[in-house]
């Protein structure tokens, strides 16, 4: 038999039905050892129980295990949650802000633990979430980063994190995004050439990493294109001969020669 077989408490004892306060409700249905039970040290099984009985839920958020605590706080009248954002337990505060209103989650921006931080962050909008841009954490500060309105995402250029920084370039408003081209990071220019306007491209033609000459090839004007002809990667050199060829095969097809010869006497009658 294994532990999740047995009906054990928080401190590991055997779950006595005959001594529960609870007993009552198995004639009931609403309470079942080793599925529902507010005693059971498995916190499936103790949610299930307040499901049940949701009006039983507030006098049990005091509970001295924090499981029981949490799966309280997720069936309590509101009203009864916010003395838990001070809970100790990170599990504890974080399901009863996920129940209150939006001005209580503010409290928990700055709090210890990070994954209450992440989710506060993907809770908030707008303006709320401007002081976790100096998060210490990166991952809270990536979560920020793809939830904060485009239009403040220039405080952000210049964070730590190469990630954070990649985060920004996919988002951020085209007036800013040209002072993101000389990042340190490749993969962050990367997100920056491919989304410049072609003609803006030209400045990443001697960039340093493969990736973005190639990014270079496919989207930039072609006489930018012939600057990576001879390029030393040849993946990004074999490209640049594909699009001149393409180009120029473009250019000499039949269809275009004939439109131009069309368009020529018109062009000449009006001199």
């Amino acid at each position: 038999m294994t532990d999740i077989d047995e009906a054990l408490d928080w401190r590991g004892e055997v779950v006595d039905c005959a001594s529960c306060a609870h007993r009552d409700l198995l004639a009931w249905q609403r309470c079942q050892p080793l599925k529902a039970c507010v005693h059971d040290r498995y916190a499936r099984r103790i949610d299930r129980f307040f499901d049940w009985n949701p009006a039983l839920a507030q006098y049990y958020l005091t509970h001295p295990y924090f499981e029981v605590r949490a799966c309280a706080a997720k069936a309590a009248d509101v009203f009864h949650l916010p003395p838990l954002l001070e809970d100790p337990e990170e599990a504890v505060r974080w399901s009863a802000a996920r129940r209150l209103p939006t001005r209580y989650l503010l409290r928990l921006r700055t709090d210890p633990h990070r994954e209450v931080r992440i989710r506060v962050a993907q809770r908030l909008e707008g303006a709320d979430l401007i002081p976790m841009i100096q998060d210490v954490d990166y991952l809270v500060r990536q979560t920020v980063a793809r939830r904060i309105p485009a239009d403040l995402l220039v405080l952000m250029i210049g964070d730590a994190d190469v990630e954070v920084r990649r985060v920004v370039a996919v988002r951020i408003g085209l007036g800013h995004l040209s002072r993101m081209a000389n990042d340190p990071e490749a993969g962050v220019r990367l997100e920056v050439a491919r989304r410049l306007d072609p003609v803006n491209l030209g400045a990443f033609a001697g960039d340093a990493d493969w990736r973005v000459r190639y990014e270079i090839v496919l989207r930039a004007d072609v006489e930018v294109v012939r600057q990576l002809l001879n390029d030393e990667d040849p993946i990004v050199c074999e490209a640049a001969r594909d699009r001149i060829s393409s180009s120029a095969t473009i250019l000499t097809s039949p269809a275009l020669a004939s439109a131009d010869a069309s368009e020529r006497p018109a062009a000449e009658e009006g001199r």
